[in-house]
């Protein structure tokens, strides 16, 4: 393919980074840049795969999980004004994961751009908050440069670029020869020598130390069990460091926050040392202020952001760590690991575990049984993905990793809908590994239509739908607000029956006793699948430590439901959730 028009050149540029697909929806202002797509044939011939969703968002979506999966540049495309626009949302959700992907959002003819002509927007305006790198090409010399930035900021970042191309220009003759995009290994970034050495007398200096994981320590698994060993320390988690720190790990204790469970949260409140690792938590009400705090973490602007740090280390985890090791003493008072790893067994067993067993038996489905099930079936290597709210605490609780499984979820965005569009990203990116979407029907819904791009190029993703017919998670946080839900029930759907209308291999499960047999039909099924688990809708989650006040908030929410004839609905709330409602005694300080 020679580079006739600007839009042959950055396709060939997109070729040459690695880029295998262009998520997005043609439209007019997209046109040159499409065509170019085609006359450079598929990705298997060397070319470059149009993959055409329903929704930009899902586009946006989907490319931030082929990028977070592969950890290379995915692509995303939309049209100029609303086409473009919609890939907004996607594209916060990428940025904040961290995800390396490149938007090429249309423009209106460049002649016409300031004169509120048809469709304007701006969207070199627009993206600035959701991007690293951000930039409209208004001439063809300029293009190859502005791609070429645009990758490399995007892959540095990591985060999102967006180029924005005036269809007109998209369609010159191209000029100029692109640049080679550089390509590094990944650094190190070691710590200060007197930061490392405060770090090591604290640590020395504490009797107490507990130890709370974020993504940042992805590549430095080893050094922080040994550490843990070293010091006697308990081991939390966020969300984010789920799936690199909690398997195989001896001191694990669980998860704090919103999602949590386990002793993390008890372990941070006892300990007099706090010492926090590749994280940026950012729910600071879940964050003890009268413990001393340390903080390691390769991005300086995250030291101190969330809670007062008395010391704080600008490194990568593994290199920080392993400086510490040199010269740290061991501890041989293990009482204060011990007690936290009893109580954590104790959680997991009576708390989280209280639905495995005998809600096996109920109906309506408890969703803690069903995502208990879902661990059991799925593949050792599968990638699951999950849609924010109740199937993020169900998925977080339950799901298990094991240095193979991959999670992804919108953990710092927060945004619905995004489980179904990150599977097709994940899917095409990893086309041999098990792709699992844990959905909420809320969740669905809202980007329903990405289950006729399911259908159409015949993923085999598995989605597994929690369909309780209620925003669960919105219904949770009135309640302890002191609020009666209202507004966050649904209609009942039959999503298996949509699904077939489409022709996916789709079941319906009512019956408890059926969970493991139709799940692993579905699982097993060559091609795409959905499984529609009816769920208790009034099956809520609390996190592991909560307020006297919101405890109170929960009971005069009610109060009020019974008050305004809701008495029958409060009983049966009480009664599904009653085993998840902490004592006043398990608060610990939160």
């Amino acid at each position: 393919m020679s580079d006739r028009t600007v839009a042959d050149q950055i396709v060939r540029q997109l070729i040459d980074a690695g880029v295998q697909r262009i998520y997005g929806i043609v439209g007019d202002s997209l046109n040159p840049l499409v065509d170019a797509v085609r006359r450079v044939g598929s990705a298997e011939s060397g070319g470059i795969d149009w993959v055409h969703v329903r929704h930009e968002e899902g586009a946006a979506f989907a490319a931030s999980a082929e990028a977070q999966v592969t950890g290379k540049l995915a692509v995303c495309a939309g049209s100029c004004g609303p086409g473009n626009l919609h890939l907004i949302n996607g594209l916060y959700d990428a940025d904040r994961s961290g995800a390396p992907v490149l938007a090429i959002a249309a423009q209106i003819p460049s002649e016409q751009i300031g004169l509120e002509y048809f469709q304007e927007t701006h969207p070199d305006r627009l993206f600035v908050e959701c991007s690293q790198y951000n930039e409209l090409i208004s001439t063809p010399v300029q293009s190859p440069r502005v791609v070429g930035s645009a990758i490399t900021h995007a892959v540095a970042g990591p985060g999102v670029s967006v180029i924005t191309l005036p269809g007109d220009i998209a369609a010159l003759e191209a000029e100029g020869s692109p640049p080679k995009v550089p390509v590094t290994g990944r650094p190190r970034l070691v710590p200060a020598d007197e930061d490392v050495a405060a770090l090591v007398k604290a640590l020395d200096s504490a009797r107490q130390v507990a130890i709370f994981a974020g993504a940042g320590v992805r590549d430095a698994r080893e050094e922080v069990l040994e550490l843990a060993e070293v010091l006697g320390a308990p081991v939390g988690h966020s969300l984010r460091g789920k799936e690199w720190i909690q398997y195989d790990n001896p001191f694990d204790v669980g998860m704090t926050g919103l999602l949590g469970y386990g002793a993390a949260h008890a372990g941070m409140y006892g300990a007099d040392l706090l010492l926090l690792l590749g994280t940026d938590f950012p729910y600071d009400q879940f964050l003890p202020d009268d413990v001393v705090t340390a903080q390691v973490d390769s991005d300086a602007q995250h030291l101190g952001r969330r809670t007062s740090v008395s010391i704080a280390v600008h490194g990568d985890v593994a290199s920080t760590l392993r400086a510490v090791l040199e010269s740290v003493k061991r501890k041989t008072d293990r009482s204060f690991l011990e007690g936290m790893l009893e109580r954590h067994d104790t959680l997991m067993s009576k708390v989280v575990g209280a639905y495995t067993e005998p809600a096996g038996q109920r109906t309506p489905i408890h969703p803690e049984y069903a995502a208990s099930i879902l661990d059991d079936v799925a593949a050792e290597d599968a990638v699951v993905t999950a849609d924010t709210g109740m199937c993020n605490v169900w998925a977080a609780r339950y799901v298990n990793p094991n240095g193979r499984r991959r999670f992804l979820t919108s953990a710092l965005h927060g945004s619905m809908a995004n489980a179904l569009p990150h599977a097709i990203g994940a899917q095409f990116a990893a086309p041999g590994r098990q792709v699992i979407s844990m959905s909420g029907d809320g969740g669905l819904s809202m980007l329903l239509g990405e289950l006729v791009t399911v259908s159409m190029y015949r993923l085999p993703v598995k989605i597994v739908l929690f369909d309780n017919s209620t925003l669960g998670m919105v219904k949770l946080e009135m309640l302890v607000d002191g609020l009666p839900d209202f507004g966050v029930d649904v209609p009942e759907v039959n999503y298996a029956a949509v699904a077939a209308a489409l022709g996916i291999f789709s079941t319906r499960i009512e019956d408890p006793t059926k969970l493991e047999s139709g799940l692993k039909e579905a699982f097993a099924h060559d091609g795409p699948a959905l499984v529609d688990i009816v769920t208790d809708p009034l099956a809520l989650s609390l996190p592991p430590a909560i307020t006297g006040q919101q405890v109170g908030g929960f009971a005069l929410a009610m109060s009020k439901i019974v008050m305004n004839g809701g008495v029958g609905e409060a009983v049966k709330m009480a009664k599904t959730n009653i085993r998840n409602m902490p004592r006043p005694s398990q608060f610990g300080g939160g």
